[in-house]
């Protein structure tokens, strides 16, 4: 397993409520809601962990864009959506860590 991921799932099981709490004020206080926000994770490539990711986000108008590493060992995808506020964010983003082995960045 990836050094990163676990470095981060590690700091995430610590404190994860410090970090969206920290996110939070800093989304209020860097951007006009609604706005459009920019998620960017990195996953294994595997078809099923990709398409679990996208479905987060089928609710909402979202531009969906994904690269294979060049080994086709991780996936990044970036999703670009206008989200109504913070809040909304951070839902997405708690959605998403529900899935192992995604990097949030």
């Amino acid at each position: 397993m990836n050094r990163l991921y676990l470095q981060k799932k590690l700091m995430d099981k610590k404190k994860p409520e410090d970090f969206y709490l920290r996110l939070k004020e800093q989304l209020t206080e860097t951007s006009l809601w609604p706005s459009k926000y920019l998620y960017k994770f990195i996953v294994p490539s595997d078809k099923d962990k990709i398409a679990s990711i996208i479905a987060i986000f089928k609710d909402i108008k979202a531009e969906v864009d994904s690269r294979q590493s060049k080994k086709g060992t991780y996936t990044s995808i970036s999703i670009a959506a206008t989200m109504k506020n913070p809040d909304a964010v951070i839902a997405k983003y708690k959605e998403v860590d529900k899935i192992d082995e995604v990097i949030s960045l």
